[in-house]
């Protein structure tokens, strides 16, 4: 069996990707290991997704944004980050950005759901889940890649989505550093007496990191960063006791809260592939980087990465140029790893600055947040970054 191009892994980056390419004329298959149903009704998982004006265009471009339910997309107006207790907070205003929102809060089952029902209505993609890959063979002008099942499929170019932990990366013989913070991120959502105002924070604390991401007015997705034992015991806590230490991290800025449906917890491990291209294999999304959440650049940057390759795929098509040439792919990985080697180092560096303990370190950090108060240009840059399309 044989199809133009093999896309391994069926969660956000890979569906993007291969809805990327639809109309093209070109033989799609998407081998997933979850079951059809799973794609079709994703649960929430309680992870809530931000989004910047320029993934808000390549979802816009794909038909995804408009597909969304309206009431489940919740701007985000504003931005301040708090170190430790301290009122003092260094502030991103929509307003300074000239835009009416910084960015968008979106629940990831949402998008995955709204993803797998556009690429399923598709005619030139082919989905086989509840499947994984046994074996790839990479040969000079195509690959090989074997399914659990036995079935063989050859295309002109692979590519990997398969998540952080992905086969196919270390099966084309990719290597990958892997962090591991040793800490987890606890995220659920949370009603509140006091108005949010759109306002997106993150707290700092010593030895844990609270963020609040506005839903509406009067509630929000928080996550916490601490320790992996910690997270447990604060999975364990009776709802109430669970809000009134939430509202304590917080000062009782939101006033009283109360806990909406699950809590989950996730250990936080970030991944770099030394490079994003193998063997007729170009790797994307978590494949290819896997990102601490602290920043918010993970799917972010899944799909700009996506839509880089794409199209360069299509160029490569509508010029009748070889899709999984080494040229193209080692080209794709050159311009994405240049955005995001930056994000990665600078987001563990910030991670390391703001989970020391140390008095020095801590000098440091509220010095470095006052300067950049008073500082415009360090602003615009976040906020540019934020707002870009």
């Amino acid at each position: 069996m044989h199809s133009d191009l093999i896309i391994v892994g069926g969660g956000p980056a890979g569906l993007a990707f291969a809805l990327s390419l639809a109309g093209a004329g070109l033989r799609i298959t998407v081998i997933e290991t979850h079951p059809e149903e799973e794609l079709a009704n994703p649960p929430f998982d309680g992870r809530d997704i931000a989004l910047t004006h320029g993934s808000k265009r390549i979802l816009s471009e794909l038909g995804i944004w408009e597909r969304l339910p309206r009431d489940q997309v919740f701007p985000i107006r504003d931005a301040r980050v708090l170190d430790g207790y301290s009122p003092y907070a260094l502030e991103f205003g929509h307003q300074e950005a000239g835009v009416n929102a910084l960015g968008f809060l979106v629940s990831n089952h949402l998008i995955r759901r709204t993803l797998y029902e556009a690429v399923s209505a598709t005619e030139d993609v082919l989905l086989q889940t509840s499947q994984t890959v046994s074996s790839v063979h990479p040969e000079e002008s195509s690959v090989t890649v074997t399914n659990c099942s036995g079935h063989s499929l050859k295309a002109s170019l692979l590519v990997a989505a398969d998540s952080r932990f992905s086969s196919v990366r270390r099966r084309v013989g990719v290597a990958a550093r892997h962090r591991d913070f040793g800490r987890a991120a606890l995220v659920c959502r949370m009603s509140h007496e006091h108005d949010n105002s759109g306002i997106a924070s993150e707290c700092f604390q010593y030895g844990q990191t609270v963020a609040v991401l506005p839903l509406t007015s009067q509630s929000s997705s928080i996550v916490i960063t601490v320790p992996t034992d910690r997270a447990q015991t604060l999975l364990e806590m009776t709802t109430t006791d669970f809000a009134g230490w939430i509202s304590a991290r917080l000062d009782n800025r939101l006033g009283s809260m109360d806990l909406i449906g699950e809590r989950f917890v996730y250990p936080l491990i970030a991944v770099l592939a030394d490079r994003f291209d193998g063997p007729r294999t170009a790797l994307i999304g978590d494949a290819a980087v896997g990102m601490h959440p602290v920043t918010a650049h993970g799917y972010n940057l899944g799909l700009s990465g996506q839509e880089l390759l794409a199209r360069a795929v299509l160029t490569a098509r509508h010029q009748g140029q070889d899709i999984g040439s080494p040229k193209l792919l080692q080209q794709y990985s050159d311009r994405h790893r240049r955005v995001v080697l930056p994000m990665y180092f600078g987001t563990n560096a910030l991670v390391g600055l703001y989970t020391t303990e140390n008095l020095p370190t801590k000098i440091v950090r509220k010095a470095l947040l006052h300067a950049a108060n008073h500082l415009p240009p360090i602003r615009r840059v976040v906020t540019d970054r934020l707002v870009s399309h």
